[in-house]
């Protein structure tokens, strides 16, 4: 189907117990299959139907997105969560006779041994019991972004959703910008009560699913869900003392240099936004200018991404543009069935609009040369602490451009982005210190568990004062992190991923084809391969390693500290 737009695509609320049966038809003739080539034709034809089926889902996830109050879709998610969970043992009994076929051989040599890798940790990651609590996490985790969705907050004499309010942290007015944290700090407060009590939910729930599968709790679990076949919490946790000893240092200076700049004795956390005395830099043109802007760029970046963006626009794969009742949150999915990437996000007329037509649109470029390279779909998309090298290194790899979207401030923009990709790093590594702690401490109370955050930004942000506001003094800012709720243990992708974007960055510095050739085996090599095995086929380093983290951003660190000379 090549003249398709997502807003046309059909979709039609799956027949389950249909799909079961057929499912039950692919595994017997797999069984039965006397030849290699009879086995290859029937996956083949398993590998079209699932993603038929995934990408019909998919379609009904994202139009859910995008309107939180649509009833039909919501009706349909519900549906959903509490289906497709029960086909999850059709799909590993089918993937067991892959494994136990007599024709493995033949598979690895086709396709590589990265497939029966997958497979064997999706079997081992799954157990019928917790069928019913994947349900009931749906449900629970639906309710926090519907709650985080359908924000209406009186400000400055508008109805502003979370995503408009936060533009207001760039404010030049200290007051205001104090003004407008206080009432998104006032939104989570209204709501703690309910918040807390979804987490503990999903603790609960969470840490009873890792106790089926054999684990003390949910942490091993969460590893295998987000595909870690190589490392663990150990090598995990060497890397956030990495970035406590070499990053939160030079985040203090940054944000020392930020406090002169300001004019202001103590930096607060109104202030972190406000880069510039004399404000940041702001997109030149509005939402379509922006897209257009985008278009022109991946033109002139490279054949492949110039051929990317037009699929991408002339498919009508992105929606970014803020509305009332979209989710609040950006992201990237596929629908393997029109080898097509859907990004979705809600611009507010910052720099961060820039960072969704660079991150967001480096997942989708991915996703597209992996969906045109690989041999199977399973290898269309990659484990999720490679795949963020691919959005952050694209957001350094379009710093050049920056004056097609700011103009004169292109200087600004690029200071402040770089500057923010560091700091943000002690923030992420907190987020993931706090999810281990409230899994293998299951019995903290909500109150314990706020107080846990608090200790970790004083480990990890010691500059953070919050000034008069008592719920996020307290430890409430954890409350406003999605993935804490939704995508449990992802959030340290962001931090390790930002070497790899990094070193990409040092590595552009110095021969820019050579950069680009590593990146573009990086995305068109999908989840072929281990972790491990994709950073060395990259030509990247390993951040678990001693002196890595300091190694991949020494190039970045000289930069800032230069440029706080000059600003």
């Amino acid at each position: 189907m090549d003249n398709f737009k997502f807003t046309q695509l059909p979709y039609t609320r799956p027949d389950f117990d249909a799909i079961s049966s057929k499912m039950d038809e692919f595994l017997e003739r797999l069984t039965k299959a006397g030849s290699f080539a009879d086995a290859k034709a029937v996956m083949a034809e398993f590998e079209k139907y699932s993603n038929d089926f995934s990408s019909n889902i998919t379609i009904a996830s994202i139009r859910h997105t995008l309107d939180t109050t649509d009833e039909f879709y919501e009706k349909e998610e519900e549906f959903l969560n509490d289906s497709v969970p029960t086909l999850m043992p059709k799909f590993i009994a089918f993937n067991d006779a892959l494994m136990n076929s007599p024709f493995r051989a033949d598979f690895e040599k086709e396709y590589g041994k990265q497939m029966f890798v997958n497979m064997d940790l999706q079997k081992k990651s799954f157990c019928e019991a917790n069928i019913p609590l994947l349900q009931q996490e749906a449900k629970l985790t639906n309710e926090y972004q519907k709650i985080m969705a359908t924000a209406a907050i009186e400000f400055d004499g508008k109805t502003l959703n979370l995503y408009g309010l936060q533009k207001y942290f760039e404010h030049e007015d200290r007051n205001i910008r104090k003004a407008a944290v206080k009432a998104y700090s006032d939104f989570y407060h209204s709501n703690e009560k309910r918040l807390e009590e979804i987490w503990d939910e999903l603790i609960k729930l969470r840490n009873e699913m890792g106790r089926n599968l054999g684990f003390d709790n949910y942490i091993p679990l969460g590893y295998m869900n987000q595909g870690r076949t190589d490392y663990g919490k150990e090598q995990v946790a060497s890397f956030r003392e990495q970035v406590r000893t070499e990053l939160v240092p030079l985040c203090e200076k940054l944000y020392e240099a930020q406090a002169k700049r300001l004019g202001v004795e103590q930096l607060m956390f109104y202030d972190e936004n406000r880069i510039f005395p004399d404000g940041n830099a702001v997109p030149a043109g509005d939402d379509d200018f922006m897209v257009a802007q985008a278009q022109k760029m991946y033109h002139e970046i490279s054949p492949e991404t110039g051929e990317f963006i037009d699929f991408m626009i002339d498919h009508e794969l992105m929606d970014l543009k803020n509305k009332p009742g979209k989710a609040s949150t950006g992201y990237m999915t596929t629908l393997p069935s029109y080898k097509a990437p859907f990004v979705f996000s809600c611009f507010n007329q910052t720099i961060g609009d820039m960072q969704v037509l660079s991150h967001e649109l480096g997942h989708a470029f991915a996703g597209y040369m992996a969906m045109r390279t690989q041999p199977i779909s399973d290898y269309y998309s990659e484990s999720t602490d490679i795949a963020e090298i691919h959005s952050m290194a694209m957001e350094q790899f379009a710093y050049p451009y920056a004056e097609m979207f700011f103009g004169k401030d292109a200087d600004k923009f690029r200071f402040a982005h770089l500057q923010d990709a560091i700091t943000f790093v002690p923030f992420g590594v907190a987020v993931d210190e706090f999810q281990h702690i409230c899994y293998a401490n299951p019995s903290l109370t909500p109150k314990e568990r706020t107080l846990e955050w608090k200790k970790l930004e004083e480990k990890y942000m010691p500059w953070r004062k919050y000034d008069e506001d008592d719920f996020f003094d307290r430890g409430g800012y954890w409350y406003h992190k999605l993935h804490i709720y939704l995508y449990p243990f992802y959030y340290i992708n962001y931090t390790l991923t930002t070497m790899g974007a990094m070193e990409f960055k040092t590595k552009d510095a110095k021969n820019h084809e050579s950069a680009w050739a590593d990146y573009l085996n990086l995305c068109k090599c999908g989840g072929s391969m281990s972790y491990l095995e994709t950073l060395k086929y990259a030509n990247l380093s390993v951040p678990f390693e001693a002196g890595t983290v300091a190694k991949a951003t020494a190039y970045a660190k000289e930069i800032l500290l230069e440029s706080i000379t000059r600003f």
